[in-house]
């Protein structure tokens, strides 16, 4: 898509210090890391959220971030990674995307990046459970 940074990346026309270009998909440094050694790795295609990921590319895209997350955590000694994808809130390029940080004990991330609350009872946490169960599409 023109415009967008990511596709601009995929296409070769955007510099990027790669780690990986295959046909599920391109993963790069990101230029403003949480720590350095974090990874994007994006779809080929430009695609905005996971929604928009045909379920025949799933196991390839993720597959490419299973490895990623294992490149990231052997490559640079750390003892773990966050794995994270935005879906259009926080979203910085309108591209889908997910973030594989590399984690150590004691690096300063508390959880989330976000604060957390709290389920009022059992019974809000039910009523929540169900309406997402309610409107999540059927398989198969």
């Amino acid at each position: 898509m023109s415009g967008c940074v990511f596709c601009g990346i995929v296409a070769g026309e955007v510099p990027a210090f790669r780690v990986a270009d295959e046909p599920d998909g391109v993963a790069f440094l990101d230029t403003r890391p949480v720590f350095k050694g974090h990874v994007l790795v994006v779809p080929r295609t430009h695609l905005v959220t996971l929604d928009e990921l045909p379920a025949d590319a799933l196991p390839g895209y993720f597959r490419l971030v299973q490895r990623l997350a294992v490149a990231v955590e052997t490559g640079l000694g750390a003892g773990g990674t966050f794995v994270a994808m935005n879906n259009r809130v926080s979203q910085s390029v309108a591209h889908l995307h997910t973030h594989v940080v590399p984690r150590t004990k004691g690096d300063g991330l508390r959880g989330f990046f976000w604060p957390r609350t709290r389920y009022t009872d059992d019974a809000e946490a039910h009523r929540y459970a169900d309406r997402i169960a309610g409107a999540a599409p059927a398989t198969g």
